[in-house]
């Protein structure tokens, strides 16, 4: 996106939060919360001092070059009213924790563009918590892994988005495995094409990828996972209680997906997250291409025009070393930088 963004006001957001929660709900305060990259996330307070949550899909929110938004391919952007709410109704089915959803609206009736409000959650993200506190988070975590066990155990004999499977579509791709090793070499071949020492190693790292590739098995169950469950997309309650937010980007998918990226960003929590069974030979493909992913993405979001440009530049400094790593051995799995 080109030229000055537009964001929300209190002016334009009131119709919104009258229909959400009532007539005379009028925001005295609205403030946008810093992180996001796909969606508008505003904290609404009223003159009682309750608050909401507003979600905005809006192309002015969207900071990614390609934004297009493909039911059928699981790694597509993971963004939009539709797979906000499928993914809702889902995991509040399994009794996993989301904000709880007032109201949301397609029409551009009550603002234009599509919009939800949510419940606002007091506290801190799980990723503030265990800087602050990590003795402290020992119950946010079990509760937080028993969680994801729901959620795992929860199976489909197809793989994809939950807004797609719930209209009996079909994926494309034949498997979760060949889906993430075409994935990987198009994000190895984007790093190289942005930095010299990937390009450099661009030949060895291809023929790692294929040969782990080559080591995987087939399958025909896959769990329900979140996608980029890192503890900055989970809510701590005034219960302890995990709250997963984020959610657009839920599907049916090997599982091993979602450990490696718990792992690479709980480190030395993720122990405590680790479930038995897992694929080792799903879990050193998907480790490596997560890391390329890490690479290729952060530096791709540059392109634009988003913010944090400083830490978007450590992220795919600090990945591109761990891929790196597969060079000499398998990867390392300690997190992201700190910061």
């Amino acid at each position: 996106m080109t030229g000055e963004r537009g964001f929300a006001t209190a002016a334009t957001l009131t119709s919104a939060a009258n229909a959400a929660l009532g007539p005379g709900h009028e925001p005295v305060t609205v403030d946008r919360l810093r992180g996001g990259t796909k969606k508008g996330v505003y904290r609404l307070t009223f003159d009682d001092a309750s608050t909401a949550i507003v979600y905005v899909w809006d192309p002015a929110e969207d900071y990614w070059p390609d934004s297009d938004v493909d039911l059928a391919h699981p790694f597509s952007h993971a963004s939009g009213i539709e797979l906000f709410e499928s993914a809702h109704r889902q995991l509040d089915a399994l009794g996993a924790r989301t904000p709880r959803l007032h109201f949301a609206d397609r029409s551009g009736q009550y603002f234009p563009a599509d919009i939800a409000v949510v419940e606002d959650i007091p506290g801190e993200t799980l990723e503030a918590r265990l800087w602050r506190d990590p003795a402290g988070t020992d119950e946010t975590l079990g509760r937080l892994a028993d969680a994801l066990d729901v959620m795992q155990r929860h199976r489909a004999s197809r793989f994809g988005k939950v807004a797609l499977l719930e209209n009996d579509g079909k994926s494309r791709g034949r498997t979760c495995e060949g889906l993430v090793l075409a994935r990987a070499v198009d994000d190895l071949d984007e790093a190289a094409a942005r930095d010299q020492r990937i390009a450099d190693a661009h030949h060895t790292l291809a023929e790692i990828l294929h040969q782990r590739a080559e080591q995987v098995r087939p399958r025909s169950e896959y769990g329900l996972i979140h996608g980029e469950l890192g503890p900055d997309h989970v809510l701590v309650d005034e219960d302890a209680n995990p709250v997963l937010i984020d959610i657009e980007g839920l599907m049916f998918f090997d599982i091993e997906w979602e450990h490696v990226f718990l792992r690479t960003r709980f480190g030395e929590r993720y122990p405590r997250l680790h479930r038995g069974g897992l694929d080792e030979h799903r879990l050193s493909l998907y480790e490596l291409a997560m890391r390329l992913s890490l690479v290729a993405g952060p530096l791709r979001l540059l392109d634009g025009d988003f913010p944090d440009r400083a830490g978007m530049l450590q992220i795919a400094e600090y990945n591109l070393q761990q891929a790196l790593t597969a060079l000499a051995g398998p990867a390392k799995a300690d997190g992201l930088p700190p910061g």
